[in-house]
């Protein structure tokens, strides 16, 4: 509750947080809005595939053109612009950059930033929760191994699921489920990006208009993103993930604690202290009252019949028994929000939520009768849709994750509704990043698990760095 008066006087004092972001999509162009607006933070260059989409998260959040640099970082230093470029090693390796953002969405490339960051003893905030969800246990101990931070990413729905579950267990409350709301129907899972806007009610010219990615939004849509940003929940925090995917109940606020509470107390977990993402609408398509599309949720048990007549007394909801309780945040604010992570791991020198153990994975499913020699075309897009489940069932059957299933070619044909598996793709074309995955799965299947980072010895070195 002081991030704020820390940054002013770093401010104060003449110094700043140095920032460098990787993609300028909708999540860093939102960034980019309220950095250039806050105390003490300093956004030294953007890089992006296209330099016009550098210029634009600048131009179209308000700020004036004279801003942009495109003479190189130092000179945008100098000159106190930001500098733009195509190649993000210009911005990782500079040393006017202490903190780098990942927002392309390419787990691959994400992977890879993460990694050369790491060699330069950048910390990493990672928006894209695709690399995360494919091999950030691993980079978490490649992060320790540095003396750098890495962090999930607030604004985003998993920290702020991970900020309200240490919230809960800080207060000495066991937590049942936690999660996310979304827009979901079991027909979704199918979605293309040609039928995408139609299920978001959306012309192709408003798309354009608000700069939307068809095929990220379809991941959103068909189950992938949902399954993603739940294994980032649990890799981080402890919480199970359910072993054949998500159920995506129909489920208002007033209904979480009664819903999201176990089976044996005649709610829907099947085990206590898992994930879940709820749904905003029914079957049928109509709303459900009081929804949760935007926001996060966690639903937690009271430990004595004391606090259960203190959940009553103060008006928490609660499911008929009272036993269970749940608190929810009704939206998120994605960039607009990331200044937050930002001052945590620069101020505090502790990430917004980090994965801990190999414990949940996403694995591609076919969208359809797939046949031997297809290319498979990735997350969100013809071909296939993510699935969460445990690390342990996916490991020991062998599946693909969905991060892999893009740019690679079908050995065998698929059935619809089924589970790919690395057996039945032509072998990817070896990289640190496959590597990575490669050794983090033989390490989880030999102890359960990649090694945890402890949190604590981090040689965060960064607000003696700011300038």
């Amino acid at each position: 509750m002081n991030l704020y008066a820390k940054l002013c006087a770093l401010e104060a004092q003449g110094r700043s947080i140095r920032i460098g972001l990787i993609g300028a999509g909708k999540f860093g162009s939102m960034f980019v809005s309220q950095c250039l607006r806050t105390p003490g933070l300093q956004l030294v260059a953007i890089a992006d595939l296209s330099l016009a989409n550098a210029e634009a998260a600048i131009t179209v959040t308000g700020h004036p053109r004279e801003m942009i640099c495109r003479r190189g970082i130092e000179d945008a230093v100098r000159e106190e612009r930001v500098g733009v470029t195509e190649d993000p090693h210009d911005l990782i390796s500079s040393p006017f950059v202490d903190i780098v953002i990942e927002a392309t969405g390419d787990p691959v490339a994400g992977a890879l930033h993460a990694l050369e960051c790491f060699r330069f003893r950048k910390h990493v905030l990672m928006v894209n929760v695709e690399a995360d969800a494919l091999v950030g246990p691993a980079l978490a101990r490649e992060a320790e191994r540095a003396g750098v931070i890495y962090s999930l990413a607030y604004g985003d729905q998993p920290a702020l699921i991970c900020e309200m579950v240490d919230w809960a267990r800080a207060a000495g409350l066991h937590v049942v489920a936690a999660g996310k709301g979304t827009k979901h129907r079991l027909h979704y899972h199918a979605s293309t990006p040609e039928t995408v806007w139609d299920h978001y009610s959306l012309t192709q010219e408003q798309a354009q208009l608000g700069r939307l990615n068809p095929k990220m939004f379809n991941s959103f849509l068909d189950g992938t993103k949902s399954a993603l940003e739940m294994a980032a929940v649990a890799n981080a925090t402890g919480l199970d993930a359910p072993v054949d995917g998500l159920r995506f109940p129909a489920c208002g606020v007033d209904d979480l604690a009664e819903q999201l509470k176990p089976r044996d107390d005649e709610g829907m977990i099947s085990r206590t202290g898992r994930v879940e993402v709820v749904s905003s609408v029914f079957a049928d398509g109509h709303e459900v009252p009081r929804h949760l599309r935007w926001g996060v949720f966690t639903v937690f048990e009271a430990p004595s019949p004391y606090v259960a007549r203190c959940f009553s007394e103060y008006g928490l909801t609660t499911d008929a028994s009272g036993q269970f309780a749940c608190m929810y945040k009704p939206f998120h604010l994605i960039g607009l929000e990331l200044g937050i992570s930002i001052a945590s791991m620069a101020i505090r020198h502790e990430p917004t939520g980090a994965p801990t153990k190999f414990r949940a994975d996403v694995v591609a499913v076919a969208k359809r009768d797939l046949a031997a020699g297809e290319v498979l075309d990735g997350e969100g897009g013809f071909c296939v849709w993510g699935k969460l489940t445990t690390a342990a069932r996916s490991i020991e059957m062998g599946y693909l994750p969905i991060a892999l299933a893009s740019n690679v070619r079908l050995k065998s044909p698929v059935a619809e509704g089924s589970n790919l598996r690395w057996s039945d793709v032509e072998d990817p074309i070896q990289s640190p990043v496959i590597e990575l995955r490669q050794k983090m799965e033989r390490a989880s299947r030999a102890n359960g698990a990649c090694s945890k980072p402890s949190g604590t010895n981090v040689n965060a070195t960064l607000i003696g760095d700011v300038r």
